[in-house]
């Protein structure tokens, strides 16, 4: 099986499988407008999916950063906080995949569970009145704030070992993976601390997230 050397955004060469490993070849999507169930044509999916999934992470950090701001308006900060949420972890999840094949699988993967289990319990937490939580959940008035505090730290973390999956995967830019870092260490601390902290841990989300996905975009193949 030949493969060809590309350049990563680092730098470093880059070992690329050959275009039918990726994508069906013209032949066959001419012959067949329903491809078989395969690894290729999965593999190529999940490829596309990570390369676009990735630009909802820059999606996010806008949204985290108007939430911030506490603008008021239409349509409020818990409309806005939900969707800052699910964009972030749309990319989160496709982040872990594109980084499936590279030295830091298991960090990446390790990053993205915490994430999810520190979202899980922030959504209740920051979306219920805490007269709710308190009567839903074994626990003593006052120290809901404290929950809250727990539950960003553990995104924080999440956040955390992803940045640093990037920074040394060798597969995108390093400076990537500092800036998602220092990212989650400001959200990671939203909570407990006061403006512009916050708001600067969303510039450097969006920082983080543009570059991710344009050198994402470039690394992986569309066909």
């Amino acid at each position: 099986m030949s493969i060809s050397q590309r350049q990563t955004a680092s730098g470093r060469p880059l070992r690329v499988a050959p275009a039918w490993v990726g994508a069906p070849t013209a032949t066959e999507a001419d012959t067949h407008h329903h491809l078989p169930v395969r690894d290729a044509v999965w593999i190529w999916s999940v490829r596309r999916y990570a390369r676009l999934a990735l630009w909802a992470l820059p999606a996010a950090a806008v949204c985290y950063g108007w939430l911030t701001l506490d603008v008021q308006g239409v349509p409020g900060p818990l409309a806005v906080g939900l969707l800052a949420g699910w964009l972030a972890m749309i990319s989160l999840i496709a982040l872990a995949g594109l980084l499936a094949g590279s030295r830091t699988r298991r960090c990446a993967l390790a990053g993205l569970l915490t994430t999810l289990a520190g979202a899980t319990l922030l959504l209740p937490v920051a979306a219920l009145p805490e007269d709710a939580v308190v009567a839903s959940a074994p626990m003593i008035a006052g120290h809901v704030d404290s929950l809250l505090t727990v539950a960003a730290a553990v995104c924080g973390a999440g956040m955390l070992l992803l940045g640093w999956a990037v920074f040394r995967s060798k597969l995108v830019n390093p400076a990537d993976g500092v800036l998602l870092m220092l990212a989650a260490l400001a959200m990671g601390a939203g909570t407990s601390v006061d403006q512009p902290v916050p708001t600067v841990g969303a510039l450097l989300a969006l920082a983080a997230g543009m570059g991710l996905a344009w050198t994402g975009g470039r690394l992986v193949p569309r066909s």
